[in-house]
């Protein structure tokens, strides 16, 4: 099978590209290598992917409409993984524009893309985002209430724009707080890291009553393959832990990975986040799904490499 994802120089791209080679299939893709965060880490993930897997990663914006097409159309792929997106809730309220042009006129030129290249099946990026305001956990089928940020806005009107699109199969995915190796630096886990080990203070915001069902990119990755192979018409899945962490509980398990204490600050709740999420797996779990990494151990994990890639 070709697949053909899009973001793969992103966190979960390159992490998804890397697993769908190993079970022997024909992995494409592309990124624009923006400058959200900083370019260098993509381009790392980049190489690693030419020089250990022999995956070629193309240099290609998803707003533009003509290059998308003529990749789509050239490289001919059995599935699509749409994982390119602007990202960041708290960056896309000062930044509404940008979240319009590439996560909803992006989509819609890939959706174009794959319409007139015959795609038959898809797989999107959704996030936890559109369903805050929900009661916990969050189902597949809750009603998706009002997004705090033009990010959730952005994924919701993915969503829609999926479901009335021609591509024969296509099914969503909304990840639950994703995070592990390679991780985006604009991330908690990365920005605590990075400032703990120089001895910065780190914020926790709502003072630290804050609640997330973390998902380790390994267990992320076993979703996004397990619907891989059971693609249906018109689907939602959530991929997440299925379990909360409270952020406190969070932050101890950086501190003792480098057996060093965070100087914390508290500070009020930010207008983009949620107070808690919690996903219901049950969906999944009926494909095989099966998260096995606790926090401590991804933590651990996520330490482990950023000492070694920023010592």
């Amino acid at each position: 099978m070709k697949v053909l994802i899009t973001g793969i120089a992103g966190f979960i791209g390159f992490h998804t590209a890397i697993r769908f080679n190993n079970e022997g299939h024909t992995v494409v893709g592309f990124d624009n290598f923006n400058s959200y965060y900083d370019p260098t880490l993509k381009y790392k993930r980049s190489a690693k992917l030419a020089g250990e897997h022999d995956i070629v990663v193309e240099h290609i914006d998803l707003k533009d409409k003509d290059g998308v097409v003529e990749f789509v159309k050239q490289e001919k792929p059995d599935l699509v993984i749409h994982l390119a997106a602007m990202a960041g809730v708290r960056y896309s309220m000062d930044n509404p524009q940008e979240y319009i042009d590439n996560n909803v006129t992006g989509t819609l030129n890939l959706i174009i893309a794959c319409e007139e290249a015959g795609v038959e099946n898809a797989i999107y990026a959704s996030t936890s985002c559109v369903l805050h305001g929900s009661p916990l956990p969050w189902k597949e089928a809750d009603y998706l209430f009002q997004p705090t940020s033009p990010y959730g806005y952005s994924k919701c009107v993915n969503e829609s724009q999926f479901a009335i699109s021609k591509i024969p199969n296509a099914v969503g995915l909304r990840f639950f707080t994703v995070y592990g190796p390679w991780g985006r630096p604009d991330m908690a886990l990365f920005d605590f890291t990075k400032n703990i080990i120089a001895g910065n203070e780190i914020t926790l915001f709502n003072y630290g009553n804050m609640r997330r069902d973390f998902t380790y990119i390994d267990d992320i990755v076993q979703g996004v393959f397990l619907v891989s192979q059971n693609m249906t018409e018109r689907d939602m899945y959530h991929i997440g832990y299925g379990k909360q962490v409270e952020l406190e509980r969070f932050v101890t398990a950086i501190e003792t990975s480098l057996d060093k204490q965070a100087v914390k600050a508290y500070g009020p709740k930010h207008p983009a986040d949620a107070t808690e999420t919690w996903s219901d797996t049950t969906k999944l779990q009926k494909l095989g799904y099966d998260p096995i990494t606790p926090i401590e151990e991804g933590v651990d994990n996520f330490v482990k490499w950023y000492q070694e890639h920023y010592a």
